[in-house]
């Protein structure tokens, strides 16, 4: 049976899905070209948004890119189709990350496709969480969430959560004198009113969260040195939750299977009822980053860093208007 030809307005609704995924600085390094001919999209960087400090390599735009498509994926299971995809499909071209063809009716056995109403609820929390555990049963699934998209996942436990939290203070001590890293800040932080009603990336002020009164949670500080008006401080967590996600080696590829398995993770736990945050900070310090990897067998790159817990739901952030990153090919 021969399926409708997409419309223009269904393509829009796709990306609008994909375009709801998390970035670093929510800076939203991605651009998407449908080919109607072939009914492939395809997943770009836009390099144009990356950060000289913080992202050297441009690993960070990869993972946002690979959150993005996996968000993709989830809505092209979620109207009946199957996204057959490739990962740097043309090596002569390196902003073309991913391609996905509307590859006739789904069979879904990935799971993508009950994940696709926690879409548009996960946001990132910048909050405190509650010092509840995260059952068992919980922490295997988002492991294996993660293993489905070709990555794995862990939670440090005991040395190994001491190890990880010295290495975020470390980072962040840095990063108070680090001029790049100010630099990056200011860039893509909306501190002021006007900025805020105008801008469609960054991280507003509403998103920062409290100041970090006490606690162990690692928070970054969007604010820096700049005051907020009316901005809180907090007390958070004693003994955070993190999750650590690894890949076996640590190239492009691997940051894009990276990216698929953090969004897979972060559905999932709002799917289960947790809030989630970044903490980017020892990752973007090659020699602090070392050390994340799994203590039990010395092997693998650590890619992301998550806080996971029980909390209020962070806000919505902005988002580029889908006409801006889109474009329709015959």
């Amino acid at each position: 049976m021969n399926r409708p030809v997409p419309s223009d307005e269904w393509v829009t609704a796709l990306v609008h899905d994909a375009v709801a995924a998390p970035s670093m600085h929510n800076a939203q390094p991605w651009r998407f070209r449908y080919l109607r001919r072939s009914r492939t999209f395809e997943v770009r960087a836009d390099f144009g948004r990356a950060m000289p400090h913080s992202d050297p390599d441009t690993r960070g735009i990869h993972l946002g890119c690979g959150a993005a498509l996996l968000n993709l994926r989830a809505a092209i299971v979620h109207e009946g189709w199957h996204p057959e995809t490739r990962l740097l499909p043309d090596p002569a071209d390196q902003a073309l990350l991913a391609s996905v063809r509307l590859a006739g009716p789904t069979n879904d056995k990935s799971g993508l496709d009950a994940l696709y109403p926690a879409i548009h609820q996960r946001h990132s929390s910048r909050h405190p969480f509650e010092e509840r555990q995260i059952p068992g049963a919980v922490r295997e699934a988002l492991g294996a969430a993660a293993h489905v998209e070709g990555a794995a996942l862990v939670f440090p436990t005991s040395w190994h959560l001491r190890e990880v939290l010295e290495a975020v203070q470390e980072a962040e001590a840095r990063n108070i004198t680090d001029r790049g890293s100010d630099q990056d800040l200011a860039r893509w932080t909306r501190i002021d009113a006007p900025s805020v009603s105008t801008a469609d990336d960054g991280v507003p002020y509403y998103a920062f969260g409290p100041r970090k009164r006490g606690g162990k949670a690692p928070m970054r500080d969007f604010a820096g040195p700049r005051q907020v008006a009316g901005r809180d401080a907090a007390d958070f967590e004693q003994t955070p939750q993190l999750a650590l996600i690894s890949t076996d080696h640590d190239r492009p590829e691997n940051w894009l299977h990276a990216g698929q398995a953090m969004e897979r993770v972060l559905l999932l736990a709002t799917r289960e009822g947790l809030s989630s945050s970044f903490a980017t900070q020892p990752l973007e310090w090659t020699d602090l980053r070392w050390p994340l990897r799994d203590p039990m067998t010395g092997t693998g790159y650590t890619q992301v860093l998550l806080r996971l817990g029980y909390g209020p739901n962070g806000p919505h952030t902005p988002r580029r208007p889908v006409a801006e990153v889109l474009g329709i090919e015959p």
